[in-house]
Order: structure tokens, then C-alpha cells, then sequence
């Protein structure tokens, strides 16, 4: 009983951090997301828990495409189709380590994915706000 208020306590705090985040907050909630899935599928091929390796490959899988598939490829350049490329390898990894229950595959997206995860934290204020005005100017052109 008490796991489940723990659980629900964590679920209403996930949902206020979500609507107090900026979009770098957001993207770094998902990253850690990612690396979360992930120690839960080690843990799951470790206890022979098939079902739920598959569950969290599946879901850090989710992450992945969503961060993948956010890129923009136009204004992005050589960085963001390098991301891409990382991105498209990563899910192919652990689609592979789905099916071979490979420990050894899961630490190698951990380590691909770590710098990543790692260089987006340590992304300058000026910088973040800099990307912010440049989308605001974007949209109201459109607009």
C-alpha cells in the first residue's frame, strides 16, 4: 500500500516538473528518461525478466525515435545529422539487444549515449535563451 502512494506522489511531481520545464529541461528529463530505461533493462536481462527487458528497451526505444526525430535537420547542420545518424544507430542497438538479451549491447548505447546526455547539461544559460529568441522570431515571422 505504501508503494503505491510513493508511486502516485512521484507521478504528480513528474507531471509539475513537466509543466514548469523549458524546452532544454524537457529534452533533459527525456535523456534521463532514456538512461533510466535502460539500468531497468539490465536489471531485467540480469534477473531473466524477459517481459520487462522488452517493456523498458521498448520505452527507452520511444525516447530515443522522439529525440530523433525532433531534430532540425534544416537549420542544424553536420551536428544535427551526426545526432541523427547516433540516434538511428542507438535504437538498431538495442533492437539487437533485445533479441540477443545482450547486457554487453545495452552498456555500449550507455556509453554512446552518456556525452550526449552530458554535453546538452552543461548547454550556457546565454545559449538557451539565445535558441529560445531565435524560435519566437521564427514563429511570429510565420505567423
Amino acid at each position: 500500500m505504501a508503494l503505491k502512494g510513493i508511486n502516485a506522489y512521484k507521478k504528480g511531481n513528474l507531471k509539475q516538473q513537466i509543466s514548469q520545464a523549458d524546452p532544454h529541461k524537457l529534452t533533459l528529463m527525456l535523456m534521463q528518461g532514456t538512461l533510466d530505461k535502460l539500468a531497468y533493462t539490465k536489471g531485467c536481462i540480469e534477473r531473466k525478466d524477459y517481459a520487462g527487458k522488452s517493456e523498458h528497451i521498448s520505452r527507452a526505444t520511444a525516447i530515443l525515435m522522439n529525440l530523433r526525430d525532433t531534430l532540425e535537420l534544416e537549420t542544424g547542420g553536420e551536428v544535427a545529422d551526426n545526432l541523427y545518424a547516433l540516434y538511428d544507430y542507438m535504437i538498431q542497438r538495442l533492437i539487437d539487444a533485445n533479441v540477443q538479451n545482450s547486457l554487453k549491447i545495452v552498456d555500449e548505447v550507455i556509453t554512446l549515449f552518456l556525452p550526449i546526455k552530458s554535453a546538452w547539461s552543461q548547454i550556457p544559460e546565454s545559449a538557451k535563451q539565445e535558441a529560445y529568441e531565435m524560435q519566437r522570431q521564427k514563429r511570429q515571422a510565420v505567423i
